[in-house]
């Protein structure tokens, strides 16, 4: 059961950081730090969208943005500590 767990935490943590990535990157293009016109760039926001989308839009209809900042990725960032907690209070 212990391997289930590490499973279960393991992929909440990379989605985790799946996040962060995402957030990082979002304000590095809205600060025109990095170009989207390049092709690395832009497969790697592809890419975070297509793990993050899933989660955020739905959730968007019920978090309002905050000053024009979106808090969606927060509210996740939480609900994904929280189900990292309920894990490992389950399975250790």
């Amino acid at each position: 059961m212990a391997i289930i767990g590490t499973l279960l935490t393991l992929a909440l943590q990379i989605y985790i950081f799946i996040i962060v990535i995402q957030v990082g990157l979002s304000w590095l293009v809205a600060f025109d730090i990095v170009n989207e016109k390049n092709e690395s760039a832009r497969n790697l926001t592809n890419l975070t969208r297509r793990a993050t989308d899933p989660v955020f839009i739905p959730l968007r209809k019920y978090i309002p943005p905050v000053g024009g900042i979106d808090l969606t990725p927060l509210v996740v960032f939480i609900g994904v500590q929280v189900l990292i907690s309920i894990v490992g209070s389950i399975f250790f």
